[in-house]
């Protein structure tokens, strides 16, 4: 096993234990590397969704369990209402939700579809796409994730809620 391979496992293995401690989940922990060094993210969730007092308070706790691990800069960070569904966790939280499937190479002459979480089993994701059923096999799968519709942003505000806060 390579130094890295132990090393993420080791964080990750911290990671958990004081997430669990902190009653928060785990998300994922991550090395990745980008221009300006070595980030260590830990992506952090609980029901009602992750504070950033949540964050901070974490941080503060990791950063000394963490502290001999090779990286530049600690992030602790929500994974985001776009996280990936990775885990069987993810998929239970999304089921029933609209998902957006990017795959590697196109199918039928697409890459993106978009549509209805049915489930996840050994086969792939489940999907209902335009009243059709659709199996996406892992493999095939670059993301898969919660569909977020930003149109309601360039909506504005309500008329009936403007001027109220």
């Amino acid at each position: 096993m390579a130094k890295k391979e132990r090393s993420i496992d080791h964080v990750t293995a911290i990671s958990k234990q004081l997430a669990d401690d902190m009653r928060l989940e785990l998300v994922e922990t991550a090395f990745e590397k980008e221009p300006a060094g070595i980030y260590l993210r830990i992506y952090l969730d609980k029901p009602g969704g992750i504070s950033l007092d949540d964050c901070e308070n974490y941080h503060r706790a990791v950063q000394p369990l963490v502290a001999n691990e090779e990286y530049d800069f600690l992030e602790v960070c929500s994974p985001g209402i776009d996280r990936p569904i990775k885990t069987d966790r993810d998929v239970k939280k999304a089921l029933g939700s609209e998902v957006e499937i990017r795959l590697y190479k196109p199918r039928d002459g697409q890459k993106e579809f978009k549509g209805v979480l049915l489930s996840f089993d050994e086969e792939g994701y489940r999907v209902k796409v335009s009243e059709q059923e659709i199996v996406f096999p892992l493999k095939d799968v670059a993301v898969a994730r919660r569909f977020v519709d930003l149109g309601i942003l360039e909506k504005g505000i309500p008329a009936s809620q403007e001027g109220k806060e």
